[in-house]
């Protein structure tokens, strides 16, 4: 028996008591300050957080990468050190321990523990047990332009109250044991990072066709178009079809295979051949429609980067897409074009043709008019088959260093979910 085992025989033999979310914390919604103001930017010292700063510096955060003004704060109220920020809309799934007073976007919730439970719990047991919190928001989300969490029974999630020597325990066995993790994983992200350099490297060099000196196809490419590549507008070689409607609420366990927009930046890569969402025959006759061979490129996005992800529809049968997505309908290798939108010369034309503040768009319309190479489709499949080779080595979750990283993440989440795994009780 674990010296928790024992401590949880001792002191709650019955079983641990259990309160709801909202009894134990003050919630409050971030916001985003007017950026049409700039006063309530320039030379800011009250940190105000975002999902960037856990991408780049963890879940325990004393700084951030922006910065607000004291006349950009509501009330003059900044949500309190040792809060915790929950993301429950667009990318859900993902939690920070804050040790300072701070601001945060509109993504995120924050919860401040009521000052009568401080003696009662650790806020850094909280922190992990909101792991528990994130894997319940994922699965509880409601229709919006962008995935949200419901609210309502967010406010309603049981959080285990053990005795306070029993958190202490956790959090003492948990600590060392997720730096350990940290350490490993960050080793292995170096590796991949190294790994995407030379494979962003050899994309350029594929996908340059001005200047070949360093195209490894370069031969190939002379042979077949001795005048050069031709460049044209993606709209002279497909037919754009922008999408429309689609809520979550739609789908259903089988029927149409749908790919939504918002899956494309979080659940595919460069292609696809199953859709993990369906939505009813009746409804996906209104829907835009995506046979195999096309591709699927979104509009819109909160982050000018994200805009015009895109997905190739590689599997045997017809799909749908909905709004804020448009299907191109063309007649070149699919794989081809799903790398090229990812280079940064595609980059530098979408940004000309974005528009928006907060929710950013490039219009169907607009996405026409970007200019792309357009080798013969021998060359366009020799690409692609160099580049397969090291997109599966640098992004695919089932082989090579990514699911590597995967399986490290999935022991160490069985070890702390055990941890975290109380009996109710009655």
């Amino acid at each position: 028996m674990s010296r928790i085992d024992k401590l949880i025989a001792e002191l709650c033999p019955r079983g641990v008591e259990f309160k709801e979310l909202q009894e134990l914390f003050i919630t409050k919604n971030g916001y985003t300050p007017s950026k049409a103001n700039q006063d309530l930017w320039a030379n800011g010292t009250v940190p105000w957080f975002r999902m960037d700063d856990i991408r780049k510096n963890g879940r325990i955060l004393s700084e951030s990468l922006q910065k607000v003004t004291k006349e950009a704060v509501k009330g003059g109220r900044l949500f309190p050190a040792g809060s915790i920020i929950v993301a429950t809309s667009a990318t859900i799934g993902e939690h920070a321990l804050i040790t300072v007073p701070h601001l945060s976007n509109q993504r995120f919730t924050s919860l401040a523990l009521k000052p009568e439970y401080a003696e009662q719990l650790d806020m850094k047991f909280l922190f992990y047990y909101c792991f528990v919190l994130d894997d319940w928001c994922c699965n509880n989300t409601t229709t919006s332009s962008f995935a949200s969490v419901d609210m309502k029974n967010f406010k309603k999630f049981p959080i285990p109250v053990p005795p306070i020597e029993v958190q202490r325990e956790i959090v003492k066995i948990l600590d060392p044991f997720t730096e350990l993790e940290a350490e490993l994983e960050a080793e292995l992200e170096a590796e991949l990072e190294a790994r995407r350099r030379q494979y962003e490297y050899y994309r350029g060099a594929l996908l340059t066709f001005d200047n070949m000196e360093g195209n490894p196809l370069r031969k190939l490419i002379a042979e077949l178009c001795p005048k050069g590549v031709e460049f044209r507008e993606l709209g002279e070689i497909a037919k754009l079809v922008r999408g429309n409607g689609m809520p979550r609420s739609d789908f259903v366990e089988s029927g149409v295979g749908c790919i939504h927009y918002g899956q494309i930046y979080t659940s595919y890569g460069i292609w696809a051949i199953d859709t993990i969402s369906f939505v009813p025959p009746e409804k996906a006759e209104r829907l835009a429609k995506v046979d195999p061979g096309d591709l699927i490129i979104t509009n819109t996005s909160e982050n000018l980067e994200d805009v015009c992800k895109s997905v190739a529809w590689l599997g045997s049968s017809q799909i749908v897409t909905g709004g804020h997505a448009t299907v191109i309908k063309h007649e070149q290798y699919p794989k081809y074009l799903s790398y090229y939108f990812r280079t940064p010369e595609f980059f530098a034309q979408k940004k000309k043709w974005a528009f928006g503040a907060k929710v950013i768009d490039v219009s169907a319309k607009n996405l026409a008019k970007i200019r792309i190479p357009v080798p013969p489709i021998e060359v366009q499949r020799e690409i692609a088959a160099i580049l397969d080779k090291f997109d599966a080595l640098v992004n695919s979750l089932s082989s090579g260093l990514p699911a590597e990283i995967k399986a490290r993440r999935r022991q160490y989440q069985y070890y702390r979910d055990r941890l975290l795994t109380f009996k109710m009780a009655q």
